[in-house]
């Protein structure tokens, strides 16, 4: 490889982890319902504004050791481990569809689902101010790239959003309890938005095999706990992105799921 093309993944690296820092923002403060423009990040102990050159993404934390640089109280490695995360997804998505139009789309939406999975893992909810616009930017991105055509995205949202609530109201008819919230349903209906309907189903089954992989595990530990919550999100979206990277590694299966769907809703349903 040249060395330019080593230098072009550095620097796209460097990008994602600048927009990965924003995500660790968004994490924090859409839940709590705070703005993510404004006030400037601050230290949560002495309230220090953090200046720009303290909140470098990764290297500010790595040379800093984790600690406030004006009061010392520790910072979670979460916040460097995120931002190195969209750093590697911005790569592994440049590797895959290098200078494609799509590139930017996939990258918008691998950056929204690690701030839903986070905030999902941390509270259990996804919040429609990012689903809801989602499924709108995703739909628009339709018109764009030559990866969907706007029919099969509009079919995504619908078949997103409907094939998760058919699942959910027949989980709580049979079980008389709630089974998943209705955040993943829009979540689902935002992924189908930016991946058409043939994405729905293996998405699905695919992040349920993820979470009953680490969700039985889990139960198997916390015996004591067995109202264990595990959230769905995280796993639709390590699902939806697996998707995306290996899309045409399984083209020919999906082109076989695809015509039998089709058939299905054509002429059964």
């Amino acid at each position: 490889m040249p060395f330019e093309y080593y230098f072009l993944m550095v620097a796209i690296f460097i990008l994602g982890a600048v927009i990965g820092s924003f995500l660790n923002v968004c994490i924090y403060r859409i839940p709590e319902g705070l703005s993510v423009i404004r006030p400037r990040s601050r230290c949560p102990q002495c309230s220090t504004a953090i200046k720009w050159y303290h909140n470098l993404p990764i290297l500010s934390w790595v040379l800093l050791r984790g600690k406030c640089a004006y009061c010392g109280v520790g910072f979670s490695v979460r916040y460097p481990l995120i931002e190195a995360l969209n750093g590697f997804l911005f790569v592994l998505f440049f590797y895959r569809f290098a200078f494609h139009p799509v590139t930017p789309v996939i990258w918008l939406l691998s950056a929204t689902l690690v701030v839903i999975s986070f905030i999902d893992f941390d509270h259990q909810i996804i919040p429609d101010v990012i689903s809801l616009p989602g499924v709108v930017v995703g739909f628009a991105c339709s018109f764009l790239v030559p990866w969907i055509t706007w029919q099969e995205s509009l079919a995504g949202i619908l078949l997103g959003g409907g094939s998760l609530m058919l699942i959910a109201l027949v989980y709580e008819c049979v079980t008389r309890k709630e089974g998943m919230g209705f955040g993943d349903v829009k979540l689902l209906a935002m992924l189908g938005a930016f991946l058409g309907w043939p994405a729905i189903f293996p998405i699905i089954f695919f992040g349920s095999v993820l979470g009953t992989c680490v969700g039985v595990p889990l139960m198997l530990f916390n015996k004591a706990d067995s109202k264990l919550a595990l959230p769905f999100g995280p796993f639709l979206s390590v699902a939806a992105l697996c998707h995306v990277f290996f899309v045409d590694k399984l083209d020919p299966l999906m082109r076989w799921y695809a015509e039998v769907l089709t058939y299905f809703l054509q002429n059964i349903w």
